[in-house]
């Protein structure tokens, strides 16, 4: 906020200097600092090579921790929006006996539509991959993510993979993934972990031993036959195995968590749990550090042993609401044990998010502890994830543990709206889960603009172009849905009631608040909740009125767009009929105002914005093209090349050109072909130039803004990689 408001009380904006239009403009991407904010549901070590540590998770692809830099690298930006689906990462691989290969097995959902899930495959530590189709999907989202590792290399013959599917049962690879096959003698269908027993063969044969986790017939499965045929232990309870790991004597060590009858755990749906060691003369020991109640119910699921002190292992219970999740350590291999969480010391302080997120959630060890790791060559060295990041420890045999936020360059907030202000912040985004900020320095993260109260989903964020102070953002856990701004973000005020809203899905759910905008000086609201009628305010939200003409489909989600340059005018795409709705009495009413487009299905995306400076000039991204409507009484244009537009932005003009930078996410003819990617016009979209390369793609975007105020400046919001900046290279 401050850099605007001295610029604008010094009159200097129009001066400031703009990069100039270049043939194919090179642009440099990067993360903007928040600081993780999603699950973190995996680690992986490699037992051989020192320092080499991966991570993975849900939504936000995976990374491979860059230990002389302290932070976080990147491995599936490259993604494309085809390709979105394999930014969930169900599991991770490494080869031991090969540093460079490791595997990531791909797949967001197992719905109808859905892509299918791969198999990727790289050879230089994750800078580029190989795609294996399998041809099957899997569920890198969903009820039971949190256990694993179900992709596992057998240490005696590298070229063979075990990868254990979603709800195809065991499936082996023996030419490292490029094909897979299912191995019909395991039983079940929904695997939730993998694991050889590398004493069990002998290298280039391959291991004999396998053990394969269950969640659809929970239990513990072991193979003696290279996984021909499989017996369930009959020692263990019927719980689905979370993670296993082999102690240095050759003791086996298993974490397990259960649901009620049919629904699979982690997250989720835990209600009890154990601890179990197989000794290595074979008998099973219950070694269960705290047992759950029907007062306290809970699971078991993060598993490890230290490697360079035999005896040593830790394990972490999962969904222990009452009292909040705790990590176990143990010196003597499960006899003893005792809680971490009491001589534990956490630095939040990088991070101002987590502080205030950590008020509101005051478990100290944090939620959805699926995994923990130590590093097997550093016994003091450990990890462990969280619902909204991870911590790390190098002393973790301390009387007095310290736990890091380590998560630099870990991106993975849900990003659900994009707005870059005319004045005061830079940015605003509004976020799944942590509610969202206000970047005031875009080199750092948000401090003085966090949205409060923090641990909410703020669905949209809008401001007021001619006063720009006034803010509004939707709120799914707020009592009334959302909050409004009267000083660029620094308090907020919450919305009053809105008697008419259903505040309940039909089932019972929690409604989604939808979308907001603010008039062009700030009088008027416009709300629409998620597939129900629209709400308008004259008074910043006090009182609410449903508007009258608003479009009757209920199946999607409706924006609602505020004219820049008229108070109280909005507009808003009528998909299903085929026109641009307009109200110029503060959304109280809506009459046709644009007619004769296309009509779309429900499965169709589409997206209207309107650029500053002028009454009703208006972008519409259609699913085959994108029109420019440049004013009241101009004539519409179809912008030629634009193939199909998947968002559109509009920001400050280049220096010298008569209209706004217009920017585009879609797939555009370069030299005649359709390309995908991200383009910028400086010619009100005569013609188009790709500004990313094929190595920031980012899977999905969920929202893209362009700054008004600094040329060539775009925000895009990818799906679980928090916010990304592209600005021209100096």
């Amino acid at each position: 906020m401050r850099r605007r408001h001295l610029l604008q009380a010094a009159g200097l904006l129009a001066t400031l200097p703009a990069w100039g239009a270049e043939s194919a403009p090179a642009y440099d991407w990067r993360s903007l600092t928040f600081g993780a904010g999603g699950f973190i549901d995996g680690f992986v070590f490699h037992p051989r090579e020192k320092g080499l540590l991966y991570c993975r998770t849900d939504i936000g692809g995976a990374y491979r921790f860059d230990p002389a830099g302290k932070r976080w690298l990147p491995l599936l930006d490259h993604l494309s929006k085809a390709d979105a689906d394999l930014m969930g990462v169900l599991s991770l691989a490494v080869d031991p006996s090969d540093a460079n290969r490791v595997y990531a097995a791909c797949g967001l959902y197992t719905s109808q539509w859905a892509r299918t899930a791969a198999l990727l495959a790289s050879t230089d530590r994750g800078a580029t991959w190989t795609v294996h189709e399998l041809g099957l999907k899997l569920l890198g989202n969903g009820p039971g993510r949190g256990s694993g590792e179900r992709l596992q290399v057998d240490p005696n013959r590298p070229e063979r993979l075990l990868l254990g599917s979603s709800q195809d049962g065991l499936l082996q690879s023996t030419d490292r993934g490029q094909h897979f096959s299912a191995l019909g003698g395991f039983p079940a269908r929904h695997v939730s972990l993998v694991l050889f027993d590398a004493s069990s063969g002998q290298a280039g044969q391959g291991s004999r031993t396998v053990y394969v986790g269950s969640h659809d017939q929970p239990g513990l499965f072991v193979s003696h036959d290279a996984g021909q045929s499989f017996t369930r232990i009959a020692e263990l309870p019927a719980q689905a195995p979370q993670r296993a790991a082999f102690g240095a004597d050759g003791a086996l060590y298993v974490t397990l968590a259960a649901g009620a009858a049919g629904e699979v755990v982690n997250p989720s749906y835990a209600k009890t749990g154990s601890v179990w060691r197989r000794r290595p003369d074979g008998r099973w020991q219950d070694i269960t550090p705290a047992r759950p109640t029907a007062a306290q119910p809970f699971g078991y699921s993060g598993l490890d042993v230290d490697a360079q002190r035999p005896g040593r292992l830790v394990v972490s219970t999962i969904e222990r609401w009452s009292g909040g999740d705790e990590i176990f350590i143990s010196d003597d291999a499960g006899a003893s044990w005792a809680p971490l969480s009491p001589r534990s010391r956490f630095d939040d302080g990088r991070h101002p998010w987590l502080q205030a997120y950590q008020r509101k959630q005051p478990h100290a060890l944090g939620h959805w502890l699926a995994d923990i790791k130590i590093d097997p060559h550093d016994g003091n060295h450990a990890l462990y994830g969280t619902g909204y990041g991870l911590w790390m420890t190098q002393d973790l045999g301390a009387a007095q543990v310290h736990w890091d936020f380590r998560v630099e360059n870990i991106e993975e907030t849900a990003t659900l709206g994009l707005e870059s202000p005319s004045g005061g912040a830079s940015l605003l985004a509004a976020m799944g889960d942590v509610a969202g900020a206000a970047w005031d320095d875009l080199t750092q993260g948000p401090k003085a603009g966090l949205f409060l109260p923090a641990g909410e989903t703020c669905r949209a964020v809008a401001f007021a172009e001619l006063k720009p102070a006034v803010l509004a953002r939707t709120s799914d856990m707020a009592a009334n849905g959302g909050y409004w701004s009267p000083d660029g973000g620094a308090s907020w005020r919450p919305f009053g009631p809105s008697p008419s809203r259903a505040a309940k899905t039909p089932e019972g759910w929690r409604a989604s608040t939808g979308q907001v905008a603010v008039s062009a000086q700030g009088g008027f609201f416009l709300w629409v909740p998620e597939k129900q009628p629209a709400l308008f305010s004259r008074d910043h939200g006090k009182t609410w009125t449903q508007s009258q003409g608003w479009p009757a489909e209920r199946d999607i989600v409706l924006s609602p767009v505020a004219d820049r340059a008229v108070e109280g005018a909005f507009y808003v795409h009528d998909r299903a009929n085929g026109r641009i709705l307009v109200s110029i009495d503060g959304g109280a009413s809506f009459q046709p105002g644009i007619t004769g487009l296309p009509r779309l299905e429900t499965w169709q995306g589409a997206q209207l914005v309107c650029a500053p400076g002028q009454p009703r000039d208006l972008w519409l991204a259609l699913p085959d093209g994108l029109m420019h409507f440049p004013g009241m009484d101009a004539r519409a244009k179809t912008m030629p090349g634009v193939v199909e537009p998947w968002r559109v932005a509009v920001g400050k003009a280049a220096e010298g050109a008569s209209y706004h930078a217009v920017y585009l996410w879609g797939r555009v003819l370069v030299n005649g072909d359709p390309t995908e990617g991200l383009f910028r016009s400086i010619d009100a979209g005569s013609s188009w130039q790709r500004i990313n390369d094929d190595r920031h793609r980012y899977g999905r975007l969920n929202a893209m803004a362009a700054d008004p105020l600094e040329f060539g400046v775009v925000y895009v919001a990818p799906e679980g990689r928090g916010v990304v900046i592209g600005k021209p290279r100096a």
